[in-house]
């Protein structure tokens, strides 16, 4: 039957004796071992004929590396934890496989007399990125040895720790091409990121997202740029930057504006951003505010000296005789301060050279919320795009990665709604976070249609809960929502998700919207969304949405980034839907009648490609 591997590991940092531990993968079985002092991660492999019948129900994973494929007789793997990379090759994790498109599943629950009539005109069509997470895996502010240590799991935190820590500014340079490509076949008309561009609301990362975007130069690394001539990952590249073309706007995430987007800067992340220090933090996985407000563990660094990117100068504080440093970087600096967490990460969109000036931040008027507005990217066709910030804001929240709508920006988006409604435009709320989205993935009508129905997720916490101070409620904001018929889709990130979720008004279909999210470029399944939206012969509207996998040349450093954040999640899922509205008819120029009032919806999508179609039907 081949050869078990087992493998022996000691975890350690610098300087110190940390307990490694034995693990047989597939039995979980960890046995402390002696430290080992030494600066990075050290491996040792023991090998044992394995001459056990598979009847012995012992789960020892067989694998033939020669053969590059599961022994005869055992067809698993080991799931192996994220932070193995040197695991990757010898189990099969580090290869592409390319083939066509996952087959669509037809979703066709709430318009079932959709009649397929084909596409005529082409009315819009942008792209959608979200959640890139750029990340300064040197300074010294972040939470590394959280993930570092943790295991592969349901409950692994990746904001914490990610392989693609290494290369992210890479991987969005990847998808800048991809998009680059696509829009030669298919022009697009603009496109939206939804957030968390930056990973710890720092300086020098919004500085990388940005100049990934206009194409410049980029050295993606900080402090003393050491690997910079010798590993891959730190080398500075010229960055292929995005069809200058093609103008694209901003919307804010909660990492862009929160350390770690979970916490309002205080005078002790402030300090540490910018300092030699190694971030000292307790150890508290269900609150990131106890933790910082204790200490006990040094959190670590990447310095790039690894090529495997090791997490080193972390562990127990007791392992250290002196603190851990590092050389300081002012361009580490935090974009949020004690008053204020938008207006210094707001600023830097006008500081580009990609077009429009300011990235719709320039649109926000006087009287507007901070990061609000709105826009219609062709003049000739009503369809208007309304850029909502539904983070929170201030000090005391429950919760800084939950969604929040206070007064003033309800009453900002009852305006602008109301608008919409009244010029006759179709109407597309983009936001970061999503509200009452379906819990988990779901894949076909017949999950969605089970009895009971799968659940849902809220993610807006209410005042006076805690300190909140959204007038809203997931509940509450739906009902709001399906006031405004004219409101076809509200699409974000946040949860790093490719999620449809159907929100539907229980008596009057003609309310109905439908909630598409748009799945992270840092974790899996990494694929950003194409909108296209589509005149038929029938005077219907289709918006046919597809998933996009970046596409990247075998020797860049996003190959294996890409491959190591989706090695250990399970596959995605493809649904075909058919999003389905009522409407007066459509002159032949594609301008949309005044008289638009009734809604009713099909929703299909698919993972490469995945399709969403709007019809707007004649009424007699």
């Amino acid at each position: 039957m081949g050869e078990c591997h087992e493998r022996r590991r000691c975890e350690i940092s610098r300087g110190c004796n940390q307990a490694g531990f034995y693990e047989i993968f597939g039995r979980n079985r960890h046995v402390p071992l002696p430290g080992c002092a030494d600066q990075r991660m050290q491996w040792r492999q023991l090998r044992r004929h394995a001459g056990r019948a598979v009847a012995d129900r012992e789960r020892c994973f067989h694998y033939d590396p020669a053969a590059g494929s599961s022994c005869s007789g055992i067809r698993e793997v080991p799931q192996i934890n994220p932070r193995d990379l040197a695991l990757y090759s010898e189990f099969g994790y580090d290869a592409w496989h390319v083939g066509p498109g996952l087959p669509h599943t037809l979703w066709d629950t709430i318009a079932p007399d959709y009649s397929g009539a084909p596409n005529v005109a082409r009315l819009l069509s942008f792209f959608t990125i979200t959640d890139i997470h750029i990340a300064d895996k040197e300074s010294p502010a972040q939470p590394l040895y959280v993930g570092w240590i943790a295991q592969n799991g349901p409950n692994y935190n990746t904001s914490a720790y990610s392989p693609v820590l290494l290369a992210s500014t890479h991987v969005l340079d990847a998808a800048m091409q991809t998009i680059n490509a696509v829009h030669k076949i298919s022009p697009f008309d603009f496109g939206i990121s939804f957030g968390d561009a930056c990973n710890n609301t720092q300086y020098n990362e919004l500085r990388w997202y940005l100049d990934v975007i206009d194409g410049k130069v980029i050295t993606p690394s900080s402090g003393v740029n050491i690997g910079s001539t010798t590993n891959d990952y730190q080398k500075p590249y010229k960055a292929a930057g995005l069809d200058r073309s093609i103008p694209w706007y901003q919307v804010m995430g909660n990492h862009d504006q929160f350390w770690m987007g979970s916490l309002l800067e205080s005078a002790k992340t402030l300090t540490v951003h910018t300092s030699n220090a190694v971030i000292n933090m307790g150890d508290d996985p269900a609150s990131a505010a106890n933790a910082m407000n204790t200490t006990g563990f040094y959190m670590g660094v990447i310095d790039g000296s690894d090529p495997l990117g090791a997490v080193i100068k972390s562990g127990p504080e007791g392992n250290f005789s002196t603190p851990p440093a590092v050389v300081a970087d002012s361009n580490r600096r935090s974009l949020s301060t004690l008053t204020n967490s938008y207006a210094n990460w707001i600023h830097e969109f006008f500081n580009t050279t990609s077009g429009p000036v300011g990235h719709g931040f320039s649109l926000v008027g006087p009287t507007n919320p901070p990061a609000c507005y709105s826009f219609v990217p062709k003049s000739n066709i009503p369809i208007k795009v309304i850029v909502l910030d539904d983070t929170v804001k201030g000090p005391g929240q429950p919760n800084y990665a939950a969604g929040c709508i206070d007064q003033t920006r309800l009453d900002w988006l009852t305006t602008e709604l109301q608008a919409g409604q009244d010029n006759n435009q179709l109407m597309i709320i983009a936001a970061h976070i999503p509200f009452n989205t379906y819990k988990n993935l779901v894949t076909d009508p017949a999950q969605a249609e089970a009895s009971p129905p799968p659940p849902r997720m809220p993610l807006f916490i209410p005042a006076p809960i805690g300190g909140a101070t959204s007038v809203v409620t997931d509940q509450s904001l739906l009902v709001f929502l399906q006031n405004f018929p004219n409101l076809i889709m509200w699409i974000a990130g946040h949860r790093h998700m490719n999620t449809v979720t159907p929100q539907i008004h229980s008596t009057d279909p003609t309310r109905s919207f439908w909630e598409v999210e748009t799945s992270s470029l840092r974790d899996f399944p990494q694929q950003f969304r194409t909108f296209d939206i589509r005149r038929n012969s029938d005077n219907t509207v289709s918006i046919i949405i597809t998933n996009v996998d970046p596409a990247v040349a075998a020797v860049s450093p996003a190959t294996i980034r890409l491959l190591s954040s989706r090695m250990f999640i399970s596959p995605p899922f493809t649904t075909r839907l058919f999003f389905r509205r009522l409407w007066p008819r459509m002159p032949a120029t594609g301008h949309l009648s005044s008289r638009h009032r009734a809604l009713q919806h099909l929703l299909r999508e698919g993972s490469t490609p995945t399709t969403l179609c709007s019809c707007l039907l004649s009424r007699a």
